[in-house]
């Protein structure tokens, strides 16, 4: 019969042999978070956005586009067909690149990568597609052949150009207000943490 002593040991060697056999054990318990959700789960249709002047611009640009595209696309001949290339490049483009943006504000996926500036990305988005639409439908104004085609590419060229326009101007605000305000929540950040200095240099006169 075992004695109390040998209980106590045997149990100790049991306990310290399960305790290194599970350190060395492949299958160790993690405690690291499982990340199980899904990147679409929290996916919905923002339609305060859609009935935004941001969400509507985006949308009348898309259609524009779209329309100057298939335009552009109708011309069967061209003599100076570098400035048809390139307006069919410019619509093609604004309309792939700004249909995903409205597709990322319209379904807050962008929230899920808050590392860029979206804002940002819009405002260059926006003054690119202004720009080279202003361009791209002033040269096809200027070697057009007054065909029904090229005069509805320059049309919706121009209008596109406005639009963005205007989206852009809207951009900027919304850009030089949010960097107003991070400045801001800086600024009352560090004011917020010399106050905290100086009450703990006054509490504690030793460390002055």
């Amino acid at each position: 019969m075992k004695t109390t002593e040998e209980t106590e040991g045997f149990d100790g060697e049991a306990s310290n042999t399960s305790m290194i056999s599970g350190a060395s054990s492949p299958y160790q318990p993690t405690t690291e978070p499982v990340h199980s959700r899904n990147v679409l789960a929290g996916m919905r249709c923002d339609v305060e956005y859609l009935r935004s002047y941001f969400g509507i611009l985006k949308v009348v640009e898309v259609i524009f586009s779209l329309i100057g595209f298939i335009c552009i696309e109708t011309i069967m001949s061209c003599s100076l067909c570098e400035g048809v290339y390139f307006f069919e490049f410019v619509s093609c483009s604004a309309f792939v690149v700004t249909g995903v943006l409205l597709l990322l504000f319209s379904l807050n996926l962008h929230i899920k990568v808050p590392q860029v500036n979206w804002s940002l990305t819009d405002l260059v988005n926006t003054a690119a597609s202004t720009f080279f639409f202003f361009l791209s439908s002033l040269v096809l104004a200027c070697i057009n052949h007054n065909t029904g085609a090229e005069i509805a590419a320059v049309i919706f060229g121009f209008l596109v150009t406005g639009v963005y326009s205007l989206n852009t101007f809207l951009a900027v605000r919304r850009w030089r207000r949010g960097n107003g305000c991070q400045g801001v929540a800086q600024t009352s950040e560090y004011i917020r943490a010399r106050t905290a200095s100086r009450g703990e240099m006054e509490a504690r006169p030793e460390l002055a």
